[in-house]
């Protein structure tokens, strides 16, 4: 009976297209290949702004997902364990923010970095179990304002946030 299945297999290989010969030259990169991605262009969720999510390399082979949370009213940005983006046309009001923050009495926060329109801060337990890295930045374009941040329930490095805070930008000529 053994024999029987590997004629079986043998035969089923060697009906396959058989290996391509090397020509010398040298294949061009793959799509899957570790370059930068091109912009998502969230105009058709009527946000005029762009996304570049990182390499593939850096997202673990993950593709940029868009949804529209309509729940939350958030538009979601999504690709693998280090990317996470949420999306809100709000007043961008960072100086409220903090004092949310300040007024936490659950959880203990540190300003990381602070600019006119953005904030990077550290949020942790009181025995400093658990720390996650959260950011807002306020981007201003058409005469709207846009509060882009982490997804809160995600953990992410300051360096992925920094990468994230990085990755949205105004889509020109808007």
């Amino acid at each position: 009976m053994r024999p029987a299945i590997f004629v079986l297999v043998a035969g089923s290989l060697a009906a396959c297209d058989p290996p391509k010969a090397d020509t010398g030259h040298d294949a061009p990169p793959s799509a899957d290949s570790t370059a930068a991605p091109a912009a998502i262009d969230l105009s058709a969720h009527d946000v005029p702004l762009l996304v570049t999510a990182p390499d593939t390399q850096v997202l673990g082979g993950a593709v940029p997902a868009v949804r529209w949370n309509e729940e939350a009213g958030i538009l979601e940005v999504r690709a693998g364990e280090h990317f996470a983006l949420d999306i809100v046309e709000a007043d961008g009001d960072l100086r409220r923010l903090k004092e949310d923050l300040a007024r936490d009495m659950l959880l203990k926060h540190e300003v990381l970095e602070e600019g006119p329109d953005q904030l990077v801060y550290r949020s942790s337990y009181p025995d400093e179990s658990l720390v996650f890295v959260h950011f807002v930045k306020v981007i201003r374009v058409a005469g709207r304002t846009f509060e882009v941040g982490d997804d809160p329930k995600g953990r992410f490095t300051e360096e992925d946030v920094r990468r994230m805070m990085a990755s949205t930008t105004p889509k020109p000529g808007v």
